[in-house]
């Protein structure tokens, strides 16, 4: 396959202390530091678009530079790991919404919009959960109330305060067949309309999105979403958006036919949304790979910007400090726009020449 599944780093915990000291003193800005121009979100307001990032919250709470990039360009915000169940609920019945809570206050406070990731995954599940399936103690029956009731706290508890839900995350396989997961295994193919349906009453407000990798391009995989997104639609489930994670690597290619892949879904009457883009390469770093990174960033965002569908482009973090990249795939990194000390990569410039570009 043309890039490899990609597996989330376990959720890290908030460091000691509260954000609200960095709420205060931390403000939007229009232009980049240093009198450069104009920042990411400045150029996106005008593009009629979100730019987002993913949002590590112990960097937030410690790393003041880390901080003071995510206000100044972007204007929106995706939880890397603290709104996903392990992280919301690793005891049955006991949750820890303090890390999310801090990052929706954030948002709030810098004139951020919050994608909520992820309600349903096959992974990063908490373990009362997955050994109770396993030990049989936990039965089909009791298993869906529990996924519901775990939709509907979640979303509730964020009801006006999150623009977009990932509400089912990677569900198919790269050849188009449905994921031999928990959730399949344990309650069959009908858990997807009823997850969607569930967030929708929680917050009829919020946009309600699929969401997987490996799907920017038209393929097995993104045309069995275009098949389900279809079927769902036609029988009434809330199913209003796309998400195309957008993890790429250089040494694979780029993915053919994503701006038809992006109209097909709008003409369903979808949202589309690029929602957690990098653009990883084998290491060392040289010019030439770093010009081809650029052209992929720009690439993706040229086809969200040329889809009415497409609201909004999230990069899954903005520095190679932090990035999950070298932690999964041994030799391989630098899939952000700035690098471990901020300087702008060539991708970063071609993300502002893009969206200054405007749609």
């Amino acid at each position: 396959m043309r890039h490899m599944n990609r597996f989330r780093l376990p959720a890290l915990a908030l460091a000691a202390g509260t954000l609200l000291s960095t709420v205060v003193a931390v403000q939007p800005a229009t232009a980049s530091e240093g009198g450069e121009g104009p920042s990411l979100r400045a150029l996106a307001a005008r593009a009629g678009v979100r730019i987002g990032t993913a949002v590590d919250m112990t960097a937030l709470a410690d790393d003041r530079a880390y901080r003071r990039t995510t206000v100044r360009d972007y204007n929106s915000v995706t939880a890397e790991n603290v709104m996903k169940w392990e992280s919301v609920e690793p005891e049955r019945g006991v949750h820890n919404w303090k890390p999310a809570d801090d990052l929706v206050r954030f948002a709030r406070a810098h004139g951020q919009v919050v994608r909520g990731h992820t309600l349903v995954w096959h992974s990063q599940l908490p373990a009362w959960l997955t050994s109770g399936v396993e030990d049989g103690s936990i039965k089909r029956d009791e298993l869906r109330k529990i996924l519901r009731d775990h939709i509907t706290a979640e979303v509730k508890r964020y009801k006006g305060k999150i623009q977009q839900w990932d509400v089912v995350n990677e569900v198919f396989e790269e050849d188009g067949s449905l994921r031999n997961s928990i959730w399949l295994r344990e309650l069959g193919p009908s858990y997807i309309a009823d997850a969607f349906r569930w967030a929708h009453a929680a917050d009829p407000k919020a946009k309600l999105f699929l969401n997987d990798y490996n799907v920017e391009g038209v393929n097995a995989k993104s045309t069995a979403y275009y098949e389900l997104a279809k079927r769902l639609r036609a029988e009434g489930v809330p199913v209003q958006g796309f998400g195309i994670q957008g993890h790429l690597a250089i040494q694979y290619g780029f993915p053919g036919q994503v701006a038809e892949n992006l109209a097909r879904f709008g003409a369903l009457g979808m949202q589309t949304a690029f929602t957690e883009v990098d653009v990883r390469m084998i290491l060392p770093v040289d010019e030439t790979k770093q010009a081809t990174q650029a052209s992929y960033y720009r690439r993706l965002l040229d086809a969200c910007l040329g889809a009415r569908s497409c609201k909004s482009f999230t990069v899954w973090g903005f520095t190679d400090k932090y990035s999950w990249v070298p932690g999964v795939f041994e030799g391989e990194g630098s899939a952000t726009p700035m690098d471990e000390t901020y300087g702008r990569k060539p991708a970063y410039e071609a993300l502002r020449e893009g969206l200054a570009a405007g749609r």
